[in-house]
């Protein structure tokens, strides 16, 4: 674009955007074409001297969900907008609305819909409206029994998600983390238990979330394990946990003995799945994003801006 074509175009996204005049009254104001005024407002985008923003708390962008759908090879994604965000809760809230919106979405509903827990999916289950779908049943994937006292724990996520989709709710009975190998075994073997994790490993989706490695974490919050346990997890190279599975950026188990104690379905449990969708948002888990990503443990991601680019920047 020469200099003369540069600040026609310009001028025309002034008289456009800002003055609302029509194309037709642009071309007569500059003394050109109509058909030049639509060529000149396509390139001022195109240039980037003109960003449409849309500030809505549903508003997505298009452009980034294609590019990761596209380079990072999965099956679909949504990437919430962080336009007019004032903090991290509420572009939490809107991950989960669009996570709620994605799953009301999904034709044909699951018959079977396998849930993780924790705060992500806790705000999910409040966003979902009711009869977001007329029959699905929900299962708990991993064990989710604590001490915490904090809403939004396993049960109630389960329950409220499965009422909500005028379905039942298959609880797992158990704390994630057991202190020994042997009764994680023992409760595992458990008749009730098995039959929970079978209906779990036969889901027609799984929705699920992903925790950052740090001492904010809901397994310390939960009594499962103390901030020196995390240090512990960090300085063997995790980078966040999975259904509570501690994992590095390549998406491998950093410790065997405490993935050996934990209760639920397996990473590659999540791997096999035809629908696997993750939500996952803010600055404290992008390293744990990408290593769900990377390592295809989920086939639909939803996600905000910022760690959409930072996914597509690594």
């Amino acid at each position: 674009m020469d200099a003369v074509d540069e600040l026609l175009s310009i001028r025309a996204a002034e008289l456009y955007y800002e003055e609302n005049l029509t194309q037709e009254e642009i071309g007569r104001n500059l003394q050109i074409t109509r058909w030049k005024v639509g060529r000149l407002l396509t390139q001022a985008k195109e240039e980037g001297f003109v960003r449409i923003e849309i500030l809505h708390s549903r508003a997505r962008r298009p452009q980034l969900e294609r590019r990761l759908r596209d380079e990072r090879g999965l099956a679909d994604a949504v990437v919430v907008s962080r336009a007019g965000v004032r903090s991290e809760d509420e572009l939490q809230q809107r991950v989960a609305q669009a996570a709620a919106d994605y799953l009301a979405g999904l034709r044909p509903s699951p018959g079977v819909l396998g849930v993780s827990w924790g705060r992500t999916l806790s705000d999910i289950a409040h966003h979902l409206r009711d009869g977001w779908s007329r029959a699905t049943d929900v299962v708990q994937i991993n064990g989710g029994v604590s001490m915490s006292q904090r809403p939004g724990t396993a049960a109630a996520t389960a329950v409220s998600i499965a009422q909500k989709g005028g379905g039942t709710a298959a609880l797992l009975p158990s704390p994630a983390i057991l202190e020994q190998r042997a009764t994680k075994e023992a409760i595992e073997a458990d008749r009730v238990v098995a039959r929970v994790r079978d209906a779990a490993r036969s889901a027609n989706a799984y929705l699920f979330s992903a925790g950052a490695a740090d001492h904010g974490s809901v397994h310390v919050d939960s009594g499962y394990l103390t901030t020196a346990d995390i240090d512990r997890l960090v300085a063997a190279g995790a980078v966040g946990d999975v259904v509570g599975r501690y994992i590095d950026a390549d998406g491998r188990i950093v410790d065997a003995d405490l993935d050996a104690r934990t209760v639920g379905l397996s990473l590659d449990d999540l791997r096999r799945a035809d629908i696997a969708i993750a939500a996952i948002t803010g600055s404290s888990k992008r390293a744990i994003a990408a290593a769900v990503v990377a390592s295809r443990l989920c086939t639909v991601l939803i996600t905000d801006e910022s760690t959409a680019r930072h996914l597509l920047d690594e």
